[in-house]
C-alpha cells in the first residue's frame, strides 16, 4: 500500500477545495483525525478506503484523480484491515501542503474580543474613511461584510451620528452566525434610539449574494425568508423587547450547514431581516429595500477579517474581494482589514512551532488578485495599498498596571496564548500536542516578559470607485 501517495492525493484534494484535512476526514468516514492517522501509519480498512475513492472521484474535477485501482489492488473485501506505514516526519516542522479550515470557537472568540482591543481600533480605522465618502439621496449607505458580534458595526454607527446626524442611513450587514446575529440584535436598541431614521438589513447570504440581498442559485431563492420588521414606539427599551421577540424566529430560519465539498459554513435557507422604526416608515420609503429591487451601491464597504489567513489570493479576491467592489457606489469606499504579523503574537506561535508563517500573502497581493480578477470592470476602481505607516495599525491586549512585572499569572498566560492561536489561526489538531507538552506557557511568558505585553498589527487597504 503507497500510503504517501494517498496521503499526497488526500492533500491535493483539501488543497484545491479549500477544506480541512479533518473536515475531508468527518465527512468521508465520520472520523477527524483520518489523515492524521495515516500519516501516523495507523490501519485502514478497504470499506473507508472505498469511501475515500468514491468521494474524491465524485466531487473532484481538476482531471488528476488519481488511478485508485491501481493503488489499492485488493479485492474489496471490506471487512479485512490493510496497514500503511508513513514516512517519519518531523513533528515541529510546518508542512504548508497541509490546508486547515479554520473554524471560529466560540469560548476562544468571546475571551479574545474581551481581552483585546482589535474591535476598538479597527473601528476607529474604519471610521476615518467617512471623511472620504460622497453620500447621495436618499440615504448614507454602509455594508459589513462580516458582521460579528456587532462590536465594530454598533462604533462605526455611532460615528456616522456624529458625522452625518440628519441623514437617513441604510446599514446592511452580512453573518452566517446565529450567535452573532443574536448579539448584534442585542446592541440595536439604542442605536434606533439615537438615529430614528436607521434602516438596520441583516442577511446570511453569500458574499456575492448579501450586498443585492438577492440569491442567485433558483432553488435557494424559492426557500428565501424575507422578514420586515416595523419597530414601534420611540424608547430604547419598546425597542429591546420587540427586537428581543425576534429569538424563535432567528433560531428557526438563521441555521447554517458545512458545505459538502468545502467544510466551509453555509445557510440552510438564505434570510433577510429588515429592521426600522414604524414613525419613520414614511420618511424611510425609498430607503428600505424591496424584495428583489436592492440596490448595491454602498458609500463604505467594511471588510474585517472576512477571509482565511492560509487561502491564495486569488481565492480572497474572487470570493470576498472582487464582489465587495463590484457593490461600491459612485465615490463609495471599501476598506478591507486583515492579520498582518511581524508582532509578539507571532513570535509566540514560532517559539512553539520554529518557521511558522501563517500570512502568505499581504495587501498588495490581494489587491493585485483583485485587479486582475475584476478585470474591465476595474477601470472605475482604485486600488490603494498606501504605505506602512498608513496602511499597518497595532491593537493590545488588554493587562492591568504592573501585571508584567512579577510573575505572570495563569490567567494571564491563558489569555495571551488564546490570542495568539487565535489571531495566527493554529488548528486545534496541532494545539494538542503542544498543550501536551507545556511548552507554550513557556513561549507565552518569555514574550510577554520581552514586550512588557502582547500586541498584533493589522493591515488595511482601501478600493475607491471614481465619482461620476
Amino acid at each position: 500500500m503507497d500510503t504517501d501517495t494517498l496521503v499526497s492525493e488526500i492533500t491535493r484534494f483539501c488543497r484545491a477545495h479549500e477544506m480541512a484535512e479533518s473536515t475531508f476526514g468527518r465527512v468521508v468516514a465520520n472520523d477527524g483525525k483520518l489523515v492524521a492517522r495515516l500519516r501516523g501509519g495507523k490501519s485502514i480498512t478497504l470499506k473507508t478506503l472505498k469511501k475515500v475513492e468514491d468521494y474524491i472521484t465524485a466531487h473532484d474535477t481538476s482531471g488528476d484523480v488519481i488511478d485508485f485501482s491501481a493503488l489499492n489492488g485488493l479485492p474489496p473485501r471490506y471487512s479485512e484491515r490493510i496497514t500503511v506505514h508513513a514516512p517519519a516526519v518531523d513533528p515541529h516542522a510546518s508542512d504548508p501542503a497541509r490546508n486547515f479550515r479554520f473554524f471560529d470557537n466560540r469560548q476562544k472568540y468571546l475571551l479574545f474580543v474581551n481581552t483585546c482591543s482589535e474591535k476598538w481600533v479597527v473601528a476607529n480605522r474604519v471610521s476615518m474613511e467617512l471623511a472620504n465618502i460622497h453620500p447621495t439621496p436618499p440615504a448614507i449607505r454602509l455594508f459589513d461584510a462580516g458582521v460579528g458580534d456587532g462590536t465594530v458595526l454598533t462604533r462605526v454607527m455611532r460615528a456616522m451620528h456624529a458625522r452625518y446626524p440628519t441623514m437617513p442611513h441604510l446599514i446592511a450587514g452580512k453573518e452566517i452566525s446565529l450567535e452573532d446575529i443574536r448579539l448584534t440584535i442585542e446592541k440595536m436598541p439604542d442605536r434606533f434610539y439615537e438615529h430614528p431614521a436607521s434602516v438596520v438589513v441583516l442577511t446570511n447570504m453569500f458574499y456575492s449574494e448579501a450586498p443585492w440581498l438577492r440569491v442567485r442559485n433558483p432553488a435557494a431563492a424559492n426557500s428565501l425568508v424575507w422578514e420586515e420588521v416595523a419597530l414601534r414606539g420611540s424608547s430604547a427599551f419598546e425597542f429591546e423587547e420587540q427586537l428581543t421577540a425576534l429569538q424563535p424566529f432567528l433560531a428557526e430560519n438563521w441555521k447554517a450547514k458545512a458545505h459538502p465539498v468545502t467544510g466551509n459554513p453555509i445557510y440552510e435557507r438564505p434570510v433577510v431581516l429588515v429592521l426600522y422604526r414604524e414613525d419613520h416608515r414614511f420618511l424611510l420609503d425609498s430607503v428600505i429595500p424591496r424584495q428583489g429591487a436592492m440596490r448595491a451601491d454602498y458609500d463604505l464597504v467594511l471588510a474585517s477579517q472576512p477571509y482565511r489567513l492560509r487561502v491564495p489570493a486569488a481565492y480572497k479576491a474572487e470570493k470576498v474581494v472582487a464582489p465587495l467592489a463590484r457593490a461600491l457606489g459612485p465615490g463609495g469606499r471599501l476598506i478591507g482589514i486583515h492579520s498582518h504579523g511581524d508582532d509578539p503574537g507571532l513570535e509566540i506561535i514560532q517559539g512553539v512551532w520554529p518557521g511558522e508563517v501563517p500570512f502568505v500573502n499581504d495587501r498588495h497581493d490581494i489587491l493585485k488578485a483583485a485587479k486582475e480578477i475584476l478585470g474591465p470592470a476595474g477601470r472605475e476602481l482604485k486600488f490603494n495599498a498606501y504605505a506602512d505607516s498608513r496602511a499597518i495599525f497595532r491593537y493590545d491586549m488588554h493587562t492591568l498596571p504592573n501585571e508584567l512585572e512579577g510573575p505572570i499569572g495563569t490567567s494571564t498566560l491563558f489569555a495571551a496564548w488564546n490570542a495568539a492561536i487565535y489571531v495566527n489561526q493554529i488548528e486545534d489538531e496541532r494545539l494538542n500536542e503542544a498543550v501536551r507538552s507545556g511548552a507554550y506557557l513557556d513561549a507565552t511568558r518569555d514574550v510577554l516578559k520581552k514586550h512588557g505585553g502582547l500586541w498584533f498589527n493589522d493591515e488595511s487597504y482601501v478600493i475607491s470607485r471614481k465619482l461620476g
